[in-house]
């Protein structure tokens, strides 16, 4: 069967099995389309109608929400601006994980919710809880963010991705087949026999678009500039999950002569950001969130400047989220992109809050940054994590690359040590490759203080 058959049959079931459902990831995608291009008053505008409905529903039925804003004297169905916003305090993982019940919206069964739980890279895990509708809505943002990268419904894809799903039932089967195209390189088995394979069924299976870990793409484009393969020439890449590096994007587009389009979302709130076709950052999904960047006292900072990402979900009816804290550092900016969308840009992500390794005297260190402007410096390095136990001892798991030498690991040092202080103790230990995260994702840079 083509691709062309394919595209066509996965479009054809989609839209039989989204209209059984209400047609509500087919409507939500059209208007994602058009607001794209919406002025930054009509996306104010947009926002602030939204915002006014979800905190008057948040009134009602959520009595966390209630306590604070019956605090700050914001009253349901009043007009709420974007400024009245700042007065709710930041919602942290610790206060949903100990408050689950009261965030629940009332106006819902429980039982009737969609659950997930967050991977608890940072060491806390969450239960979470979405309404169908808001589930629907984000798998229309799915779409919009897939088709920046010329990925649409029905494309054959080769999925990156630790452990992959397995069909089970003969609906999941049905629906496999149909819409979900796909073949997978299972990261928790990323080595050369693995990759050797994949490649090969790739040549049969001839995917369209290549999704997966950022870091993982780039471990499989390593692969096949070494073995010099040539023909694998995917017309998309969507590259997620993690933050994509430079070094790493120009790894990727060499290896696949195709453009990384990097996307960024999490379990909580569903896609924040995604490039659109001129890679200038990440057009923000204003239509469906609310994103800010804040200082430690929850103020806003400057464009331009890293701050703290705090996120409002303006979907989730289920389980409202207003002003959460995801835990990862941004940069945001108000400058305009070339594409002509008026959509605000995420500028770049600076990595987790617990990614952020600590100074003797009392700064900090954007560790995968650091990593990123290490790997790129210095000659003979391939791979590289930080791992910091103590203020006294930084622990570097280094992987080898094909220009190692004997001055390779001096250079690290003297690199790490400009940073942290000459009298900070560099543990260099000499690894095959990074252990992953049960998740199958990688962290460059871990504090442990």
């Amino acid at each position: 069967m083509s691709n062309d058959t394919d595209r066509f049959l996965g479009k054809l079931a989609f839209s039989l099995w989204d209209k059984k459902q209400g047609g509500h990831r087919t409507r939500e995608y059209q208007r994602l389309q058009k607001q794209q291009y919406y002025s930054p008053a009509e996306i104010e505008n947009l926002q602030t109608e939204k915002l006014t409905q979800l905190l008057s529903h948040a009134w009602q039925s959520s009595s966390w929400y209630r306590n604070i804003m019956e605090k700050n004297g914001i009253l349901p169905g009043s007009l709420v601006t974007l400024a009245d916003l700042r007065k709710f305090p930041i919602t942290t993982k610790s206060d949903i994980r100990e408050n689950t019940e009261q965030f629940i919206s009332s106006a819902y069964q429980k039982s009737a919710l969609k659950k997930a739980k967050t991977g608890g890279s940072t060491g806390v895990s969450l239960d979470l809880y979405f309404d169908q509708l808001c589930q629907q809505k984000r798998n229309a943002a799915q779409m919009y963010a897939d088709s920046l990268a010329g990925w649409q419904v029905g494309s054959r894809v080769a999925a990156v991705w630790g452990n992959p799903p397995v069909a089970r039932t003969l609906q999941q089967k049905i629906r496999s087949g149909l819409l979900e195209k796909t073949i997978y390189l299972d990261t928790m088995h990323l080595d050369k026999e693995s990759m050797t394979t994949f490649v090969e069924r790739w040549r049969e299976f001839q995917p369209d678009v290549i999704f997966g870990h950022a870091h993982s793409i780039y471990i499989f484009a390593s692969f096949l500039l070494a073995e010099k393969i040539t023909d694998l020439r995917p017309k998309g890449i969507v590259a997620t999950s993690m933050m994509l590096l430079d070094h790493e994007r120009q790894v990727i587009e060499e290896a696949f002569n195709t453009a990384v389009t990097n996307r960024y979302g999490c379990e909580e709130t569903g896609l924040i950001a995604v490039e659109c076709e001129q890679h200038q950052g990440m057009h923000i999904n204003s239509s469906h969130i609310i994103l800010e960047s804040v200082d430690d006292n929850g103020l806003p900072v400057t464009d331009g400047t890293p701050g703290k990402l705090v996120v409002t979900d303006l979907n989730n009816y289920g389980m409202p989220l207003i002003r959460y804290r995801i835990e990862d550092v941004g940069v945001l900016s108000s400058r305009p992109c070339s594409c002509g969308r008026q959509l605000p840009i995420l500028e770049r992500l600076e990595g987790r809050v617990a990614d952020f390794l600590k100074k003797k005297n009392g700064g900090q260190v954007a560790g995968v940054s650091l990593v990123e402007r290490t790997l790129t410096d210095i000659p003979g390095l391939q791979q590289m994590q930080l791992v910091q136990e103590s203020l006294d001892t930084l622990i570097v798991n280094r992987v080898r690359g094909a220009e190692y030498n004997e001055n390779t690991d001096a250079a690290l040092k003297d690199e790490l040590q400009s940073v942290f202080g000459n009298d900070v103790f560099i543990d260099i230990r000499d690894v095959e490759k990074i252990p992953q995260e049960k998740s199958g994702k990688y962290r460059f840079s871990i504090c442990k203080i």
